[in-house]
C-alpha cells in the first residue's frame, strides 16, 4: 500500500507459522486465513475487524491519569492528524492482514464548530477512505455515529427532554448513514451510551422509550430512502455513563424491538463485556441472541468481572471464544456481521508492536475456538447428549408440547394415567468435563 509515511517500520505481514514456539508474538499460531473448516474459510468464519478509537485515537488517559500512548500519527493540525491516522490504520490493516474496520463518525474526522463544518472534514476523509480501501481491499465492517461525547449529549441524543438536541442527534445520523453508503459499509451500529437516566425523578421513562423508537423508525425510512443495502443492530449495555441504560441487555432489547415493530428491522451487535457487566456470564447474550435469530454481531473483547466498569481488553481465553463459536456455527455463520476488536491495549502497553501483539493474541484465541467448535460439533458427542436429553418431545405428550397443540386437560389427563415422573440427573458436571477434553 502507497502511504505518504511508514508508520510501524520494522513490521511486515504477520505470517502464520503454527509451529512457532511461545516467545514468537509476532505470527499467527491458529489463525491460517485460508483453511477450510466445515465448507468455509477461517477468515470468513471470524470475519475479523479492527476499530478505529480505541486503537488509533487511543491516548491511555484515564479518570486517575493523563496520556500515556504517544502515536506518531497525532502530529499537526485536527485535520492533519485525521489523514495520518487514517494512512496508520490502513497499513495496520494490511499488515495484520484484516478485511474489516469499524468506526464512529468522529473517530474519522473531528468534529466542527457547526454541523456544516462537521459534515465537510467527514466528506474530505472518508473521501481518503475509499481511496485506501479500493487499495487495500479492506472494507467497512459497520459505521457508527458518536451521540454521547458532545456535552449537547449529556441528557441523551433520541431520549434527550430537549427537542433540539433529538433534532441534532438525527442530522448527525442522516450524514452517518450517506456515509455508510459511501463507504460500502455492511452494517450499521446504534449504541446509546446516553440513553437511559440518572436519575427517575426528572425522566419519563414511557416518553424517551417512545421517542427512542421513533428515532430508529426514521432511521429506517431514511435507509429505505436512500438504497442503503445495510443490516441495522443496536448494542446493548447496562450501565457507563448512564446509571440505567435502556438497552440493558439482549432480552431487552429484543423486547424493546418487538414491542415497538422493529424486530424486522434491526439485529443485535453483542459485547461480552458489557454481557458480564449486566450480572452474565461471557456468552449469555450471544446466546440469547442467537436462540431468537437475532444475533448480527459480536464485538469481541472481554472485561473484568471482579471490577465495575467496562475494561475493553482484548479476548484471550479460548473457553469463552470456544463457546462464542459454537454459537456463531450453530445459526450459520455471523455475516454480514463479524468479530469486531472493539479492545484497547492496556495504558501500560505503550509499544506500537503491542497493537499487533494484541490483536494476534485475539484472532489466535478465536482461530482456536473456532477449532474447537468445530470439532465439538463434527464429533456429536455433546450435541448428541443434548438431543438425548430433550428426547421425550420427539412423541406422545411431548411432541403435542413442541407443536404447540396440548392443552392443560391433556396435561391433567396423562399424568392421571402416567403417575409421577422419575427424576433424571442433569449431568451437569459430566458435559463440564466433556467441554474440557475439547479446549
Amino acid at each position: 500500500m502507497a502511504t505518504e509515511k511508514e508508520y510501524f517500520k520494522g513490521i511486515s505481514k504477520i505470517p502464520y507459522l503454527p509451529s512457532a514456539g511461545p516467545h514468537d508474538v509476532m505470527c499467527f499460531k491458529q489463525y491460517n486465513a485460508e483453511e477450510v473448516l466445515l465448507g468455509r474459510k477461517m477468515e470468513d468464519w471470524l470475519r475479523f475487524s479492527v476499530c478505529y478509537w480505541h486503537s488509533f485515537c487511543g491516548t491511555g488517559a484515564d479518570p486517575f491519569g493523563s496520556q500515556t500512548l504517544h502515536r506518531p500519527w497525532n502530529q499537526g493540525t485536527p485535520m492533519e492528524s485525521a489523514r495520518n491516522r487514517l494512512n496508520a490504520a490502513f497499513e495496520f490493516f494490511t499488515k495484520l492482514g484484516v478485511k474489516y474496520y469499524t468506526f464512529h463518525d468522529r473517530d474519522m474526522a473531528p468534529e466542527g464548530a457547526t454541523l456544516e463544518e462537521s459534515n465537510r472534514n467527514l466528506d474530505q476523509l472518508t473521501d481518503l477512505a475509499l481511496q485506501l480501501q479500493a487499495q487495500t481491499g479492506v472494507q467497512v465492517l459497520w459505521v457508527t455515529c458518536n451521540l454521547f461525547a458532545h456535552p449537547r449529549y449529556m441528557n441523551g441524543a433520541a431520549t434527550n427532554p430537549d427537542s433540539h438536541v433529538v433534532a441534532y442527534a438525527g442530522a448527525q445520523v442522516k450524514k452517518g448513514l450517506d456515509i455508510a453508503k459511501k463507504l460500502g459499509a455492511e452494517n450499521f451500529v446504534f449504541w446509546g451510551g446516553r440513553e437511559g437516566f440518572y436519575s427517575i425523578l426528572n425522566t419519563d421513562v414511557a416518553a424517551e422509550l417512545k421517542h427512542m423508537a421513533n428515532f430508529f423508525k426514521m432511521a429506517v425510512r431514511y435507509k429505505e430512502k436512500i438504497g442503503l443495502k445495510c443490516q441495522f443492530l443496536i448494542e446493548p449495555k447496562p450501565k457507563e455513563p448512564c446509571k440505567h441504560q435502556y438497552d440493558y441487555d439482549a432480552m431487552s432489547v429484543i423486547g424493546f424491538l418487538k414491542h415497538y415493530g422493529l424486530d424486522d428491522h434491526f439485529k443485535l451487535n453483542i459485547e461480552p463485556n458489557h454481557t458480564t457487566l449486566a450480572g452474565h456470564s461471557y456468552e449469555h447474550d450471544i446466546i440469547m441472541a442467537s436462540a431468537f435469530g437475532m444475533l448480527g454481531s459480536v464485538d469481541s473483547n472481554t472485561g473484568s468481572p471482579d471490577l465495575g466498569w467496562d475494561t475493553d481488553q482484548f479476548p484471550m481465553d479460548t473457553k469463552s471464544t470456544t463457546l462464542v463459536m459454537k454459537a456463531v456455527i450453530e445459526q450459520g455463520g455471523l455475516q454480514p456481521g463479524g468479530l469486531n476488536f472493539d479492545a484497547k491495549v492496556r495504558r501500560e502497553s505503550t509499544d506500537l508492536e503491542d497493537l499487533f501483539i494484541a490483536h494476534i493474541g485475539a484472532m489466535d484465541a478465536f482461530a482456536r475456538g473456532l477449532r474447537n467448535a468445530v470439532r465439538l460439533i463434527e464429533e456429536g458427542l455433546l450435541p448428541g447428549m443434548v438431543k438425548e436429553r430433550y428426547s421425550s418431545f420427539n412423541q406422545g405428550i411431548g411432541l403435542k408440547v413442541e407443536e404447540g397443540s396440548a392443552t392443560l386437560e391433556d396435561m391433567e389427563a396423562f399424568i392421571k394415567q402416567n403417575g409421577e415422573p422419575k427424576v433424571a440427573s442433569g449431568k451437569q458436571e459430566k458435559y463440564e468435563s466433556i467441554f474440557n477434553h475439547y479446549i
